[in-house]
C-alpha cells in the first residue's frame, strides 16, 4: 500500500483537487493519505472532507491529519508540497507597485518571486532534511512557488528525488486546441524551456503541423483579444508560450512599464484586495463544511494536475509522459547546467525519465535565460544566506529593469526587507 504524504494540506482547493485525482485513480485506491498542515483548523477540515469523500467513493484510502510533519513523512513513497511560507501580498505586489513595478501575482519571478524564494525555499529544504531521514526512497511532488527557483535549490543542497509540477502546459495545450477549433484529443504538443516560460516547439492535430492554424488565429482580432501577450509574443519570437498573459506579462520587459501599454493589451489592473482573498477563502471553507453536513454524496472528477498521473505510473507499471521541471543535466543544451528546466518525462515502474531537447530556438533561449539570471542569483540567496544576492536577483529581473534605476531598485529593495521584520533575519 503506498502512502502519499501532503504537506500543506491547509491549502483547500488544490488539496481537494488531489483528493479527488487520488480515489479516481485505480493503481491508488488502497494508498494512505497523509495530510499535513500546521494551521490546525483548516487541517480538521480537510481531514474531514477527505474521510467523507473515500466514504462516499467507496475507494480503500485510509486518511490521516497531523499536525507533525515527520509523522506524516515517515514512510512515505510519494511527498506532495503546496505550502505557502509568510506571503504578504502588501509587501510583495504592494511596495513594487507603490514604485512602478507593476507585477501581475508576483510569485515565480520579480521582487515578489525573489522575496517569497527567501521566505520558502528554507521551509522546503527542511522538509527535504526530514525526507532524507523517514522516507529516503520517497518521490517529492514539488507544487510550490516559486517552482524553478524551488526545485534548483533542492535539486542542489539536497538528494531528495525531486520533481516540479505546474498545470500550464497541459492546460494551454487545451487552450490551443479551443484557439484553432479542435477536440482536446486531437491535438498534440512538444513542449520544454523552463516553468512559467516553455514553449511549444511542436503543436501538431492529427499527426499534422497546427501551427499554421494558430496563426490564423492570432489574426482573428476576437481570438487575439483572449491572449493578447501570448500572442504577441508568437509573433515577434515564433513560438506560444505555455505561461497566461496575465503572467507572462510580468516576466518580460515589453508590457507591463507604463498605463498606456497596460491598457494597449488590456491587461488587468492590480490591486492588493487583502479583504476579497480573505471573503474568498471563507466562501471555499463554507462550501466544504456544507458539503461534509449535507446529505448530497460528494462525488470524485480526475483533474488534469500530474502528481497522480505520476503515482499512478509508478505504482501501476503503465507509462504516462507529463512535462517535469528537474536538473539540467544535458536536457537543454543551450541553458545553463544544472539550472532548473521544464521538459517531457517518461514515468514508469522505473522512475521518472526527462528527455533531452537539445537546443531551443537561441531566441526563445535568450529569453529563458533572462528570466534564470534572477533565479540563480535568488538560490545563491538561499543556499548562502546572502542579502546582497538577492538584491541583484531583484536588479537583475526583466520588468523591474525596465521600470527603475539601479539607486530606485535598491531603495525599494530594502523597504521590501525592511518590511518583513526579523522574518529574514537570517540573511547577512
Amino acid at each position: 500500500m503506498a502512502k502519499i504524504a501532503l504537506i500543506g494540506a491547509g491549502s483547500v482547493v488544490f488539496t481537494r483537487r488531489l483528493l479527488q485525482d487520488v480515489v479516481t485513480t485505480p493503481a491508488l485506491q488502497d494508498a494512505e493519505i497523509a495530510l499535513m498542515d500546521i494551521d490546525t483548523d483548516r487541517l480538521d477540515l480537510i481531514g474531514k472532507f477527505g474521510a467523507r469523500l473515500v466514504s462516499d467513493a467507496g475507494s480503500g484510502n485510509k486518511i490521516t491529519a497531523t499536525a507533525d510533519r515527520r509523522a506524516a513523512l515517515e514512510g512515505a513513497d510519494y511527498v506532495i508540497t503546496t505550502i505557502r511560507v509568510g506571503d504578504d501580498l502588501q509587501i510583495d505586489q504592494g511596495i513594487p507597485m507603490e514604485r512602478g513595478v507593476n507585477q501581475s501575482v508576483a510569485d515565480t519571478i520579480g521582487p515578489g518571486g525573489v522575496f517569497k524564494a527567501l521566505r520558502t525555499i528554507p521551509v522546503l529544504l527542511d522538509i527535504c532534511n526530514d525526507i532524507e531521514d523517514v522516507a529516503p526512497d520517497a518521490w517529492l511532488l514539488q507544487y510550490t512557488n516559486p517552482m524553478a527557483m524551488a526545485c534548483w535549490a533542492i535539486n542542489e543542497a539536497t538528494d531528495v528525488k525531486a520533481v516540479g509540477l505546474c498545470h500550464s502546459v497541459q492546460r494551454t495545450t487545451q487552450v490551443l486546441a479551443d484557439y484553432i477549433g479542435a477536440p482536446h484529443d486531437d491535438v498534440w504538443a512538444w513542449v520544454a524551456g523552463i516553468n512559467h516560460m516553455a514553449w511549444f516547439l511542436r503543436f501538431e492535430r492529427d499527426g499534422k503541423d497546427a501551427y499554421p492554424a494558430l496563426w490564423d488565429a492570432l489574426d482573428d482580432d476576437d481570438t487575439y483579444a483572449k491572449d493578447p501577450v501570448r500572442f504577441e509574443v508568437m509573433r515577434h519570437f515564433d513560438s506560444f508560450v505555455t505561461e497566461s498573459t496575465r503572467h507572462m506579462s510580468e516576466y518580460v520587459p515589453y508590457f507591463r512599464v507604463t498605463p498606456d501599454r497596460i491598457h494597449e493589451f488590456n491587461l488587468d489592473a492590480i490591486e492588493v484586495d487583502l479583504a476579497r482573498l480573505e471573503k474568498r477563502n471563507e466562501e471555499y471553507f463554507d462550501k466544504m463544511q456544507q458539503e461534509i453536513k449535507g446529505d448530497t454524496p460528494l462525488t470524485a472528477e480526475r483533474s488534469d494536475e500530474y502528481a497522480c498521473r505520476i503515482m499512478g505510473a509508478m505504482e501501476s507499471g503503465e507509462t504516462t509522459v507529463i512535462n517535469g521541471n528537474v536538473y539540467n543535466e544535458g536536457l537543454i543544451t543551450n541553458l545553463p547546467a544544472q539550472s532548473c528546466v521544464e521538459v517531457p518525462c517518461l514515468v514508469d515502474k522505473g522512475g521518472l525519465h526527462p528527455m533531452q531537447i537539445g537546443d531551443l530556438p537561441p531566441q526563445l533561449a535568450a529569453l529563458n535565460r533572462s528570466n534564470i539570471a534572477v533565479q540563480e542569483l535568488a538560490v545563491r540567496a538561499v543556499l548562502d544566506r546572502s542579502k546582497d544576492d538577492a538584491r541583484h536577483a531583484v536588479m537583475l529581473d526583466p520588468l523591474t529593469s525596465a521600470v527603475l534605476s539601479l539607486q530606485e531598485i535598491d531603495d525599494m529593495f530594502e523597504a521590501m526587507w525592511a518590511a518583513h521584520g526579523d522574518a529574514l533575519a537570517e540573511y547577512e
